[in-house]
């Protein structure tokens, strides 16, 4: 029983942390918009798009901690990355020189 209640304390303290770092991005852009994804033994992945275009993400351990964090930080979250959610990212030269970097073996 201890155990449980050890594991329970954890995930509640990654769940916490995860919602305020969702709450900060969202304060710095005006707003956000996410996403959750699963990616395999890593957990699940969370895209995150504020209303200025920007956009980051962050990895929780599981898609059920990702899924909580994103409901305590109270943003809207969409069931895939597509349509005019993925419309709202606004990538720059940084992000473009990157991409081309990956396709040529950079």
């Amino acid at each position: 029983m201890a155990d449980t209640q050890q594991v329970d304390q954890k995930a509640e303290r990654k769940v916490a942390r995860l919602a305020k770092q969702i709450g900060t991005f969202a304060k710095a852009h005006g707003g956000a918009e996410g996403q959750v994804a699963h990616i395999g033994e890593r957990g699940a992945r969370i895209v995150l798009v504020g209303e200025d275009g920007g956009w980051g993400d962050l990895v929780a351990p599981s898609t059920e901690i990702a899924r909580q964090a994103v409901e305590k930080a109270g943003i809207t979250v969409h069931e895939s990355f597509d349509g005019e959610f993925a419309a709202k990212v606004q990538t720059g030269a940084y992000e473009w020189k990157r991409m081309a970097g990956i396709q040529v073996g950079g």
